[in-house]
Parts: C-alpha cells; sequence; structure tokens
C-alpha cells in the first residue's frame, strides 16, 4: 500500500540536522510529505541536506507553515507523538497499535504525524489539534528519543502495518473519508462559543471540557455531515442563548392563548 497520503509533521524543531534526519527516515519508509511548523530563522538547508543524503528530494517539496492548525488543515487524521505523561495525554496509545488504524484511513484521508520539539515535545495547546496521541515504547529510566528516530519508528511501523494489510493480514484499508481537520476545528470553534454562552463551559479555563470533547469525538472520526450537524447545534446553542429563548417564549405563550396548539419555528 502505497503510503502518499501520510504526513509528517514536525513542530517548532531546532536543529536542521534532524530535519535533514528525519527527512531520511521517512524515504527509507516510502513517505514524502514533510512539513515544519514554525522553524528556526537559521535553518541551514545545506546541513539538513548533508543529513538527508539521498533523500534531499523530500527536503525540496518540504513546505512551512506558521501553525500547526495550517500545516494539518486538509488532513482527516491527526496523529500527535509523545513520551510525557499529564491530564491531556493519558488517552495516548502504543505505536503499533496506532499503526494498524493509520493504515485503515490512510487510503482515503490525508494522515498526519506530527513531532514536537527536541527539547519538551508536543505542547498542550498542539495537543488540541491532535486527533489521536501514540506513545513510542521505551525503558522508563530514558524514555526520550531524537525527533529523527522517532519518525523513523512511526514510520516503519506503518510500512510494516501497511504491508501486512497488503497481503491480506492486519488492518484493511476503508474508503471512509473524514472531514478535514481544519473543518473540525472551525466546528470547535463554534462548538466552544456556543457552549459558552449558555455557561457549560467555564469561562476561565473552558479548554478544560473542550479537551475531553476532543477526545470524544477524535476518538469516532468525524465525517462532513457529522460535523455539519455540529456546527448547526452550535448555531441553535448560540441562536437560544442569544434572543432565541424570548422568542420561543412568546411563541409558546402565542399558542397556548389561542388553543392552537402549535408553535412556529424561527
Amino acid at each position: 500500500m502505497a503510503l502518499q497520503n501520510l504526513r509528517v509533521v514536525l513542530v517548532r524543531p531546532k536543529r536542521s540536522g534532524n530535519i535533514g534526519a528525519a527527512a531520511r527516515a521517512m524515504a527509507n519508509m516510502g513517505v514524502g510529505d514533510l512539513a515544519l511548523v514554525a522553524p528556526p530563522h537559521a535553518l541551514n538547508r545545506f546541513h539538513a541536506g548533508v543529513m538527508a543524503v539521498h533523500a534531499r528530494h523530500v527536503l525540496e517539496r518540504m513546505r512551512v507553515y506558521s501553525t500547526l492548525a495550517q500545516s494539518v488543515a486538509d488532513c482527516g487524521l491527526v496523529v500527535g507523538a509523545t513520551c510525557r505523561r499529564g491530564p491531556y495525554r493519558d488517552g495516548s496509545r502504543p505505536l503499533r497499535d496506532a499503526a494498524r488504524e493509520v493504515v485503515e484511513m490512510v487510503a482515503a484521508n490525508r494522515v498526519a504525524l506530527v513531532f514536537g520539539p527536541e527539547d519538551h515535545g508536543l505542547a498542550n495547546d498542539d495537543l488540541r489539534v491532535c486527533h489521536r496521541l501514540v506513545t513510542i515504547p521505551a525503558d522508563s529510566r530514558y524514555p526520550s528519543l531524537n525527533v529523527a528516530q522517532a519518525v523513523l519508528l512511526c514510520c516503519y511501523e506503518i510500512f510494516l502495518a501497511a504491508g501486512a494489510a497488503a497481503d491480506g493480514g492486519g488492518g484493511q484499508a476503508q474508503e471512509r473519508p473524514l472531514a478535514s481537520s481544519g473543518a473540525v476545528e472551525l466546528m470547535y470553534e463554534k462548538l466552544r462559543d456556543a457552549f459558552l454562552s449558555v455557561g457549560f463551559l467555564h469561562a476561565d479555563n473552558p479548554e478544560h471540557i473542550m479537551f475531553a470533547l476532543r477526545r470524544i469525538f477524535g476518538r469516532s472520526g468525524l465525517e462532513e455531515r457529522d460535523v455539519r450537524i455540529l456546527l448547526g447545534l452550535a448555531r441553535q446553542i448560540r441562536w437560544y442563548a442569544d434572543s432565541g429563548w424570548k422568542l420561543r417564549a412568546e411563541a409558546s405563550a402565542a399558542s397556548e392563548t389561542s388553543g392552537c396548539g402549535c408553535s412556529p419555528g424561527r
């Protein structure tokens, strides 16, 4: 199975050599789509090219973005790699298990593998954009990997899973197009605004519950129709919170007065 729909995203990478080494790892496993998010201004393309060796074609097609959301806006599935623990990271899965799901989705969707900077990994704000989290099993005394090593291991597991699927074993490709990350992020923005308007979210920390909602929806894999329905829900909640409740109350009162039992729509 070809992996042309698989994209590797390096978020705020610090070293040019690691970018080149990641490109080489990608080419080893048949992956050619590399994106950088907010790379250093002093990016040394020559040094990156030296580390890429014969994978300089990956660097030549590499695209640069200012935000993670922009880099994955056209992706249906966004998978973040993390080795850290925390309140927003407890849903991470072992890499090998996640690789099978990636293979099932990559035939009909663009899939992004997201890796954080070398010193701290992905921040909580980065995790908001990810639909899934994966962890690479390692010795607990030193679980942190060089970013190029992490890219190689992730692409390797997906490469193996793709081969197993092509041979009739493992997960089979699913022709189920998912909503793009850009559309899903817009949906979350509208839901956040709607839930704030009715007091469902705490104004001082709305992202705490929004992270939980992202995890719930992320597990299901939202399709375009799902997103349209949830956007409609957000619009209706906001309408009701702004002035719709008055109109509904007036319509209900008018209905009771007339005795007709009918209620006009908005």
